[in-house]
């Protein structure tokens, strides 16, 4: 029985994935999109899942797996919730953007090695150029640009994301309680 859940989480997985095929009709051709599409639903890109497409698209694993890691926006591994990427080119690196990324770590207890927190909430990287040099130092957290950060400021940014989760945690709450107590009238 213990291993049930594991089983029907499994075939969940696939059937996602297999949705995803048929979006794109199962063509070799829409590879890329296909594992956007698959990361966009799982943050990255498992292992078996990529060996499944390789064989659903009846092309060679070394060709999925190939193009998985040429894209730099390609993640192999789980990412947080929260996607912070600092940029480490030359005008960033020359105006601090290292003491940005010491603090980040410092605060969220993650390093170069182990890039994402414990609980999967945020997940911090470094990238060679984010294109907006005027803005140096500059970090992307969720798509949001933010110019001129300071270790404070990068702190303080993920103080308000900390809060936001803690009241979207505690707001969601009080529906998960009423939807179970509405079951149980039922």
């Amino acid at each position: 029985m213990a291993s049930m859940p594991v089983t029907v989480d499994r075939a969940e997985k696939f059937e996602k994935v297999c949705g995803i095929l048929n979006r794109f009709a199962r063509r070799p051709s829409g590879l890329i999109p296909i594992l956007q599409a698959i990361q966009h639903e799982y943050l990255y890109l498992p292992e078996e899942i990529l060996t499944y497409v390789a064989t659903s698209l009846d092309v060679p694993p070394a060709r999925v797996f190939g193009v998985a890691t040429f894209y730099a926006h390609f993640a192999l591994e789980p990412k947080g919730k929260h996607v912070i990427r600092i940029c480490d080119g030359t005008a960033c690196h020359v105006k601090q953007s290292l003491p940005v990324l010491e603090a980040l770590h410092a605060a969220l207890g993650t390093s170069e090695k182990s890039k994402t927190t414990a609980d999967m909430l945020f997940t911090v990287e470094t990238v060679a150029c984010l294109g907006a040099c005027g803005l140096a130092p500059v970090i992307v957290i969720d798509e949001q640009v933010y110019g001129q950060v300071t270790p404070e400021r990068a702190v303080g940014l993920l103080k308000e994301i900390k809060a936001q989760e803690a009241l979207l945690a505690t707001s969601s709450a009080p529906l998960a309680e009423q939807l179970s107590a509405e079951e149980c009238h039922d």
